[in-house]
């Protein structure tokens, strides 16, 4: 694979008039969903997006199953793997997928998520294992970090029975973090780095509009304060309903490139890094820093902007914008793949 450290900006047209009101009725959601006291009315969510089980039928040429980890935390996985037959001898990368919601909502068996991991198994080519990671503010950080490595060891840790070691190429392994999931890809991916696998190798991160803050606030989440469906309100909630008590937004695992984040010039197994963002999402100034930071400190990095993304624009699979992202995520796979033939 060659190094490449680049931005690049995608002109977009505006969001339909359909999916924004879609995105204002989500932010309404969350809103209805969130209290105060930094508790969530997970009735009301379940409802709206409800929990399906997995189908081991080929569906859109994917099935799925799932695998526990452990009961006690409501750690597993959902496994989708592409039925139809590949074209060559080599075996389908693995993705480990990580959903957003803020590490607040969300869940691997829910209706949106599943639906999303079927597709980037589809449309990839590859693997992908959905992690069902617990959720804040029941548990906060770093439960989330822990359950997201423990799910790539316990991969990594598989008998050599296991009918996955025959189906998937376990040295080709990805990160793909939406979100909030692309904050914890993050952390995941230093966890990793540091990490002697048996037989995992996480070679790549694909960061869709990671979810990252700090004290400080930027231009980009003073303008768009208010651009549904992540607000600065909302997103100061999650991050006080996961970071530990009495902690502010300048801690490690918000403000990765701030004052107490993680300096990971050292690390020399830390994965190229292809991060997706939207000129229109509060995030964007954050997303820019953390490439230049990865620029800075030697790391393989790539910045894609979609000019009139608007967070969350990664839902909707029938935009144009859908449709370049999955060829920018299929390009960065694909630069792996051409380097082992």
């Amino acid at each position: 694979m060659q190094p490449f450290s680049v931005s690049s900006e995608i002109s977009t047209s505006q969001l339909p008039w359909k999916h924004r009101l879609t995105l204002r009725f989500a932010a309404l959601l969350f809103n209805a969903s969130i209290r105060s006291d930094l508790t969530v009315n997970r009735r009301l969510l379940n409802f709206l997006d409800p929990k399906i089980p997995p189908n081991p039928n080929s569906i859109h040429a994917v099935s799925s199953s799932d695998l526990t980890i452990d009961d006690s935390r409501d750690l597993f996985l959902r496994i989708f793997t592409p039925t139809v037959a590949a074209t060559d001898s080599v075996l389908p990368p693995v993705i480990f997928y990580f959903h957003g919601g803020g590490f607040a909502f969300g869940s691997a068996a829910a209706t949106s998520m599943d639906m999303a991991a079927r597709r980037f198994s589809k449309e990839l080519g590859a693997v992908v294992i959905s992690v069902n990671y617990r959720l804040a503010p029941q548990f906060r950080f770093p439960c989330q970090y822990d359950d997201g490595f423990d799910a790539v060891k316990f991969i990594d840790e598989m008998d050599d029975d296991d009918p996955l070691l025959g189906k998937a190429d376990l040295s080709r392994c990805f990160i793909l973090g939406e979100s909030a999931g692309g904050n914890l890809g993050h952390h995941v991916a230093v966890r990793a780095s540091e990490y002697a696998f048996k037989r995992v190798k996480v070679i790549g991160f694909i960061a869709s509009q990671p979810f990252f803050g700090g004290e400080e606030r930027t231009e980009s989440e003073i303008r768009l304060c208010n651009q549904p469906p992540l607000t600065l309100k909302l997103a100061d909630w999650f991050w006080k309903a996961f970071l530990p008590a009495g902690e502010d937004r300048d801690h490690a695992a918000a403000n990765v490139n701030g004052p107490n984040g993680r300096d990971v010039s050292g690390l020399r197994n830390f994965p190229a890094t292809i991060i997706l963002a939207g000129g229109l999402d509060i995030l964007i100034d954050r997303q820019r820093r953390y490439y230049e930071e990865l620029k800075r400190m030697g790391k393989e990095v790539k910045l894609v902007v979609f000019t009139n993304g608007v967070h969350g624009f990664f839902s909707f699979e029938d935009l144009p914008e859908y449709s370049l992202m999955i060829k920018e995520m299929r390009d960065f796979i694909a630069m792996f793949h051409r380097n082992i033939l």
